[in-house]
C-alpha cells in the first residue's frame, strides 16, 4: 500500500520495470497523485507481458478465481482493514464526492464485489461457472448432443472514465473473472481505488495480480492508446461519444470492441405514489437517487416526470422535493464541483431564474449555500444534464405519455425510475423498453445495480466471453 504522501497511481505485473522518465505529478484537489511517464513501446511491452502471464490465468479454476476475488472485494468493506481506510482517505480529494458520499458509495460499490454475488455474476451470465474451466454438455438446449467452453478474452484493454469512483474495480473484476488479463487505463477520478484494488490483489494472490495492470496516461495520446488497444482481442471504452468514437477507431478491426457511452436516466412519478401519505417518503427516495454521485453517473436522473391529478400535484411535488433535498445535504453533503461543472450549474440557475421572472410557471428551489438545485419546469420537453444535483421535475397528464418524450434521446438512454403507476405498470414499461431504456426499477434501487445487471442491454459478462461449441464427436471420435 501507499504511503500517506502522494499516491503513486500505476499497479504493474511483477518483474515490468517502470518507464525511465520520472514520475509526473498530478494535483487532484488537496491530494497529489504520481503517474508514470509512458511511451508507445513501453505500453507494447507491457500488453505482451500481460498476455504471457494470462496462460497462468487460465489454469485458476472460476470459483477459484471469484473466491479470490472476493476476498479483496470483502477488505473494501472492513473498517479496521488498511485498504478500505486509504479508500476513504484518499477517493473524495479525487472524485470531488464529499467524505460521507465516498463511505457510502464504497459500501455499496464493495458489496458487489464479494464472492457469493460474484458467483451469482457468472451463473447468471454463463448459465454454469464451469463452462469456463471445460466443455460441458448444454444442457438447456434443444440441440442434441451439443457441448460448450466459454473463453476469455487473451487481452482486455479498457478505457475507463472517471466520473464515478470504483468502475475501474469493477470493470477489471469482470475480465478476471472469465480468466482474461486486462489493462485499465482509469479516469482521475477512479484512479485510486482502481489501483488500491489491484494492489490489494497482489497480498491475495500474486499469480492473478500478475494478470493486471493499471495506467494512467493522458486522455487524447493517440500513439500510446493505439499501440495498448494494438494487441487487444476485446478493447472496452467508457465515456462520451467523443471518447467512445477516438478509440474505436484505434481498436484493431479484428477485436471485439464495447461501448459504455455517455447515458441518460430519469425517473417517473405517478399519482399513486403523490397520496399525502406516501408522497414524503417519494420525495426522500428521489432526493437519494438524484444525490448519489452528485448526478455523475449514467444511473442518476435529470428529469423527474410527475404525473397531474394526484393529492399533490407537481409542482408542490417540486417544493416538497425541495425540503428532501436540503435534508439529504445534512447527511450526505454534495462535494465540490470543478470549474465546468460549477459553471454549468450556475448557468442553469441562471436561465431557470430568467424564465421563472417571465411568469412561465417555472420555479426554482435552492439552497445558496447547497449545490442542488430543483427546478419545476411546465414544459414537459425532456432537457438532459444535471450535475451538481441539479433536477428538473416536469409534469405530465398521463404518466404513460413520458416515454413519448423521451425518442429523441433513445440511443443514450439507460435506467428508467418509476413508482406509483398502478394498473398501467405492463404498459408503461413496454413503452419504455421500445423507446431505448434498458433498466426499469424502484428509485430505492436506481443508483446501485446488482453486479449482474444487463449493463446497457447485455450480461457484463458477455464483451468478454468467446464461446466455443462442439457436436457430433461420441465416443467413437473420441
Amino acid at each position: 500500500m501507499n504511503g500517506r504522501g502522494s499516491f503513486e497511481a500505476w499497479a504493474l505485473p511483477a518483474g515490468v520495470a517502470v518507464p525511465a522518465g520520472l514520475p509526473e505529478t498530478i494535483s487532484v484537489g488537496d491530494s497529489a497523485l504520481r503517474f508514470l511517464s509512458v511511451d508507445a513501446p513501453w505500453v507494447e511491452g507491457l500488453c505482451t507481458r500481460l498476455k504471457e502471464n494470462g496462460e497462468a490465468l487460465r489454469r485458476f479454476e472460476s470459483d477459484r478465481l471469484a473466491r479470490i476475488l472476493g476476498a479483496v472485494g470483502s477488505r473494501f468493506l472492513d473498517p479496521n482493514d488498511p485498504v478500505r481506510r486509504e479508500a476513504l482517505e484518499r477517493v473524495s480529494a479525487t472524485s470531488g464526492l464529499s467524505p460521507q458520499m465516498c463511505r457510502v458509495v464504497l459500501d455499496r460499490m464493495a458489496a458487489d464485489w464479494c464472492t457469493e454475488r460474484l458467483r451469482v455474476l457468472v451463473a447468471d451470465a454463463l448459465g454454469n461457472a464451469t463452462y469456463l474451466d471445460r466443455f460441458r454438455a448444454d444442457t438447456g438446449s434443444p440441440v442434441p448432443g451439443r457441448r460448450l467452453r466459454a473463453m476469455g478474452p487473451k487481452l482486455s484493454v479498457q478505457v475507463v472514465a472517471g466520473s464515478v469512483p470504483g468502475v475501474g474495480a469493477t470493470a477489471m473484476i469482470r475480465s478476471l473473472l472469465v480468466k482474461g488479463p486486462t489493462l485499465i487505463k482509469p479516469g482521475l477520478g477512479d484512479v485510486v481505488l482502481t489501483t488500491l484494488f489491484a494492489q490489494a490483489l497482489r497480498e491475495e494472490s500474486p499469480t492473478v495480480a500478475d494478470a493486471v495492470a493499471v495506467v494512467y496516461w493522458p486522455g487524447g495520446d493517440e500513439v500510446t492508446e493505439r499501440a495498448a488497444v494494438a494487441f487487444a482481442d476485446v478493447v472496452v471504452a467508457y465515456g462520451s461519444d467523443a471518447t467512445v468514437d477516438s478509440i474505436r477507431t484505434l481498436a484493431p478491426v479484428t477485436a471485439r470492441f464495447h461501448a459504455y457511452h455517455h447515458r441518460i436516466s430519469v425517473g417517473l412519478v405517478g399519482r399513486g405514489a403523490l397520496r399525502e401519505a406516501r408522497v414524503s417518503r417519494t420525495c426522500a427516495d428521489v432526493a437519494h437517487a438524484v444525490a448519489f454521485f452528485d448526478q455523475r453517473g449514467c444511473v442518476s436522473p435529470s428529469v423527474i416526470y410527475v404525473e397531474d391529478g394526484g393529492e399533490v400535484s407537481p409542482a408542490d411535488f417540486a417544493r416538497r422535493l425541495a425540503g428532501a433535498f436540503s435534508a439529504v445535504e445534512r447527511e450526505l453533503p454534495s462535494g465540490a464541483l470543478d470549474a465546468r461543472e460549477a459553471g454549468a450549474v450556475h448557468q442553469a440557475r441562471a436561465l431557470s431564474d430568467m424564465m421563472a421572472a417571465t411568469g412561465n410557471g417555472v420555479e426554482v428551489h435552492r439552497e445558496e449555500s447547497a449545490l442542488w438545485t430543483v427546478i419545476f419546469d411546465p414544459s414537459a420537453a425532456f432537457a438532459p444534464g444535471g450535475v451538481g444535483r441539479l433536477v428538473r421535475v416536469k409534469p405530465v397528464h398521463d404518466i404513460r405519455s413520458a416515454p413519448g418524450l423521451l425518442g429523441a434521446f433513445g440511443a443514450h438512454l439507460q435506467t428508467a425510475a418509476a413508482t406509483g403507476i398502478g394498473a398501467c405498470a405492463d404498459e408503461l414499461l413496454e413503452a419504455l423498453a421500445t423507446v431505448g431504456v434498458s433498466r426499469i426499477v424502484p428509485f430505492t434501487d436506481m443508483a446501485f445495480p446488482p453486479p449482474w445487471w444487463k449493463h446497457d442491454g447485455q450480461s457484463p459478462l458477455a464483451p468478454f466471453v468467446r464461446w466455443v461449441e462442439t457436436t457430433g464427436l461420441g465416443d467413437e471420435a473420441l
